[in-house]
């Protein structure tokens, strides 16, 4: 276990001015907090947060850092208090380690919202200073050297969520080797067998290129120094987790990778960048496809180099990446590299003008402000840190970093969400094209907008970006909150007509407190919803008001009269007061019997239930029988289609057909005639006879249906044929 001295000369090393009082405090407080707790691998606990501290130091980090990873554990599990951290390091201090203490006593549904509910409040806390992420990943990076300790599933569970969230993460920020140490932990915990026999090919391969390795380096250096170029070069192999994953997304062998080792090239300047790029590629034949320019497009992490692969000596492939000494800097410690902790300054406003890591995260936690809950921010955050990335222009020249694989929907809601709420095509280099074409890196991609327009629910599932689909997501919710909302509007018109008083919203407002609703809108769509029924609201504004009952029997009213029988007077097909509806279109809020549909013609009723809108019912339906004791739920609706209008309604029929050959295609040819359609068809034999047929339909309206009807009628093969109406 690391000593107190030992901990200060490491800060010392790049910090000589570093405080050393603070290191000393927050040394002897967490060692007495901790006191005798030990880990699962029976070493005192208190050496995780000096180990913790020490990964933190190599990343040269700030006096108030080193002393939160020391101080990181306390608040969790001893009886330290953040009051009492607060009061003896500072609030500085006292709010990175708040941000690094886990949830605790949360009534959380699952672990995959426990998990999300973490995540949320890590990044949080990050908002306010990022350098809590930097601890937090360290923590992470230690807890994995040790997981061995740990039992199988938990083991299990913490390498996936390494892999998952916080490799990524690390690789996002822009600590490269970090990243890559922690993917090769989680690898060797979830697959032994496979990250074994990597490794061993790594070994075995590494003694055989051992000369060559040293050849190129040599040439290569000799080659950059006589065109004036001072150059470190130096090989590398790759991990065995890159190479898995290599292995895995083109389906190879190991035997098959012709690019195991990669070469680092570091120069000066930026300009010498280019004249070692110019030097390798007239020395060695250029691998096309395999140029990728980083500095004059830097990734989103801040990661600026050049990679390009060349035909090396003995016909070997050959990775290079070439970058200035500051780049190499910034590519290894990412966001740890920025000044300012060395500076000791905590400016995030700073920060985040100059890094391009530090904007993506704060995009990321803005996405809290949205509203999700935990699973879907976490799945938004997976979505967006597992991908590669390509660039995209606007057509005034902005640069738009988005995941492969992202469409001009994804583009236009990374420019902003109302661009993306209001999208409705694109121009990709200049010609129309699909809203749903897979972008390139350099499209220049155009977004051609429409006021009003909002975003259909079905692209929630196109996009690949946690931006678009939660922007998708909410305005989904706010366009049907936007329909229940008009829908208990005309509800409530209906029902305060029925009760001889005048509705206006200046007297619902009065009412709201006896309603326990905030606001006009949650009313309505409460009432929308069915949650709230309009009899209520009404007694509410008037509390004198009283329905009328008949022979002990609640009368529903639907257009002008319907009986409390069920039998009909002035039907809501004849109205002009009922509410329109446009089959299917009204998305969540209109759907129809289940047995045996509605279709115009029909004169109808609505039905409205809790939470799933309104159900539309043939006035004739038997089922309407289970509601008589409900007026509440009868909506008065009215059919609203234009002319022309080319969408089918579902229908069922029942017949009786002969038992021979050919009789079902006989009946579902008459069916094709008439252009219906069929959904479903179920048949059971009722005698040796004869055979019971019920086949949904969809069809134009009631007279497309009729014809249907009479045209099987006459059908030798059918004895009988009836519409079922539920």
């Amino acid at each position: 276990m690391m000593r107190q001295y030992e901990l200060v000369e490491r800060v010392k090393r790049y910090n000589p001015s570093a405080d050393e009082a603070l290191l000393n405090r927050a040394y002897v407080y967490a060692m007495m907090a901790h006191g005798n707790q030990k880990r699962a691998s029976g070493d005192l606990f208190f050496g995780h947060p000096l180990e913790v501290a020490a990964i933190l130091t190599d990343l040269k980090l700030d006096d108030a850092t080193i002393a939160a990873a020391v101080l990181h554990d306390t608040v969790e599990d001893t009886q330290a208090t953040l009051e009492e951290i607060n009061k003896t390091f500072g609030t500085q201090i006292g709010a990175l380690v708040d941000g690094l203490t886990k949830i605790k006593r949360l009534d959380l549904v699952s672990k995959q919202a426990a998990q999300g509910e973490n995540f949320r409040k890590l990044l949080l806390a990050i908002a306010d200073d990022v350098r809590v992420l930097l601890v937090k990943l360290a923590d992470r990076l230690h807890n994995m050297r040790t997981l061995q300790f740990m039992p199988a599933e938990k083991r299990k569970r913490i390498a996936e969520e390494t892999l998952e969230i916080y490799a990524p993460l690390a690789g996002r920020m822009g600590i490269q080797e970090m990243r890559e140490e922690l993917e090769d932990l989680a690898f060797q915990n979830l697959d032994p067998e496979a990250y074994g026999a990597i490794s061993r090919h790594l070994a075995e391969v590494t003694v055989k290129a051992e000369k060559l390795v040293e050849e190129i380096e040599r040439d290569l250096t000799t080659k950059l120094s006589a065109q004036g170029i001072g150059a470190q070069v130096t090989g590398r192999q790759k991990r065995p987790y890159s190479i898995w994953r290599k292995m895995e997304r083109k389906s190879v062998s190991f035997e098959q990778l012709s690019d195991i080792f990669g070469f680092r090239v570091l120069v000066d300047t930026v300009d010498e960048c280019y004249r070692a790029l110019g030097v390798v590629h007239t020395t060695w034949p250029m691998v096309p496809g395999r140029y990728k320019d980083y500095i004059s497009t830097p990734k989103q992490n801040d990661y600026r180099s050049i990679h390009t692969t060349v035909i090396g000596p003995g016909s070997q492939r050959v990775e290079l990446q070439i970058r200035t000494k500051a780049m190499d800097e910034v590519a290894e410690y990412g966001i740890a590299a920025h000044a300012l902790y060395k500076e000791g300054i905590n400016d995030n406003s700073r920060l985040a003008n100059e890094s391009r890591a530090y904007q993506w995260l704060r995009r990321t936690i803005d996405l809290l402000a949205e509203g999700d809950n935990p699973e879907e921010f976490l799945e938004h955050t997976k979505l967006e840190l597992f991908h590669d990335q390509v660039f995209c222009f606007t057509p005034k020249g902005r640069l738009i970093a988005l995941p492969r694989g992202a469409t001009p929907i994804d583009f236009a809601y990374a420019v902003h969400t109302d661009v993306g709420n209001t999208a409705v095509g694109c121009k990709i280099n200049g010609r129309i094209s699909p809203l749903l074409t897979e972008l390139q890196n350099g499209d220049e991609v155009e977004i051609v907008r429409a006021e009003g327009q909002s975003p259909p629910a079905a692209w929630e599932s196109l996009v690949v970006t946690g931006k678009a689909r939660a922007s998708i997501r909410r305005a989904t919710r706010a366009a049907v909150r936007q329909q229940y909302t008009g829908l208990g509007r005309q509800i409530l018109e209906r029902a305060f007509e029925r009760a001889g008083h005048p509705f206006s919203d200046e007297k619902l407002k009065g009412s709201l407190p006896r309603l326990a609703r905030i606001s006009i809108e949650d009313v309505l769509a409460a009432v929308g919803r069915g949650e709230m029924f309009s009899g209520d609201v009404v007694r509410a504004v008037y509390p004198d008001y009283k329905e009328e009952r008949r022979g002990g029997t609640e009368t529903r009213v639907v257009g002008q009269a319907i009986k409390g029988d069920g039998s009909a007077g002035k039907t809501p097909g004849d109205s002009a007061r009922g509410i329109p509806i446009r089959g299917l279109n009204g998305d969540v809020l209109i759907r129809f019997a289940p047995e045996g549909g509605a279709v115009p013609g029909d004169r109808i009723v609505g039905i409205l239930t809790p939470g799933e809108g309104v159900t539309i019912y043939p006035i004739q339906s038997s089922s309407l029988a289970a509601f008589d004791n409900e007026p509440d739920r009868w909506i008065d609706v009215r059919w609203d289609l234009e002319a022309g209008d080319t969408q089918r309604f579902p229908a069922r029929i029942k017949l009786q057909s002969i038992n021979e050959p050919g009789s079902l295609a006989q009946i579902a040819q008459v069916i094709a005639d008439h252009d219906g359609n069929i959904d479903n068809v179920a048949m059971k034999r009722r005698t040796q006879d004869f055979t019971d047929v019920t086949i949904d339909l969809a069809v134009w309206d009631l007279k497309h249906l009729n014809a249907i009807i009479a045209e099987l009628r006459a059908k030798r093969v059918v004895s009988r044929v009836d519409r079922v109406t539920g």
